[in-house]
């Protein structure tokens, strides 16, 4: 398999956590690349010219980072992340992992091209109620007591979206705000899937 990506994509690194959750890296060749340049062997692969794009070793691309979790996780045969006795609720937080990672993502891409001036924008402003609210919900719905050996989807895209806030937005300061999730997201980073792919 082949993996399109670079080091600072949220979308790529949570493709990355589950290659290693699912002892699958040695399978995978790393394609590293910039989407911002037209890169060519990643527009032949997916013409959208996004990141991460997973390559199977049928040929087939896939192109979001949570249907590429869905393909990996069918495909080993490591404690499911996606178990089906509580599949919802798995689903339920990785909806809102991946709305804040968009939220923010956004937000970032949209400052590159436009400046800061554009938070001040009606989309602006809308992300930034998004983000609040979902650090909100998620400060309720999350405590360390609950972690399992083994980690979801859910959760990893969780921990994936809080740490590209730190990473990107530290004005948010959302474990100053929330110290119960600051302490949940401490003990899920700690993981050796996450320290082997920390934004740089």
């Amino acid at each position: 398999m082949q993996l399109f990506l670079n080091a600072t994509s949220p979308y790529a690194r949570l493709a990355r956590i589950i290659l290693l959750e699912k002892d699958l890296l040695d399978e995978v060749t790393l394609r590293w690349c910039d989407p911002w340049a037209d890169d060519k062997a990643l527009l032949e692969v997916n013409p959208a010219g996004r990141i991460p794009a997973l390559v199977t070793n049928d040929g087939t691309t896939l192109s979001e980072s949570m249907l590429m979790a869905v393909y990996l996780d069918s495909v080993s045969s490591h404690v499911p992340m996606l178990p089906a006795s509580h599949l919802a609720d798995v689903l339920h937080l990785a909806g809102l992992g991946q709305n804040l990672v968009d939220a923010a993502f956004t937000t970032v891409i949209a400052r590159k091209h436009y400046g800061t001036e554009i938070d001040q924008s009606e989309l602006g402003r809308r992300r930034r109620r998004a983000i609040q609210r979902i650090t909100q919900q998620l400060d309720s719905e999350l405590h360390e007591s609950q972690l399992a050996p083994s980690i979801t989807l859910g959760e990893i895209a969780c921990a994936v979206a809080l740490d590209y806030l730190a990473f990107r937005l530290p004005e948010v300061h959302w474990k100053e705000a929330y110290p119960q999730l600051k302490a949940w997201h401490a003990a899920v980073i700690a993981r050796d899937s996450f320290q082997q792919t920390a934004f740089m």
